[in-house]
């Protein structure tokens, strides 16, 4: 348990560093025919970091809890 606990808390570190990413997708714009006309568009998703922080703070109570029970 302490293994996990420790993976959630860099997780939650990395996710309270890392707010969100970007990335692209095409859109049809036109299509008549055979012509067909698209245009990229940035797209970001973001979240708190709050989130990261409750990530975190779980990460850190499995670890304490686990402590006694990985001898």
């Amino acid at each position: 348990m302490r293994k996990d606990g420790i993976v959630i808390l860099v997780v939650g570190l990395l996710i309270t560093v890392i707010t969100g990413f970007s990335y692209v997708t095409k859109e049809k714009i036109v299509e008549v025919g055979d012509l067909e006309i698209t245009a990229q568009k940035n797209n970001r998703t973001n979240w708190s970091p709050l989130a990261g922080i409750a990530v975190v703070v779980i990460g850190g109570i499995m670890f304490v809890a686990g402590r006694g029970r990985d001898k």
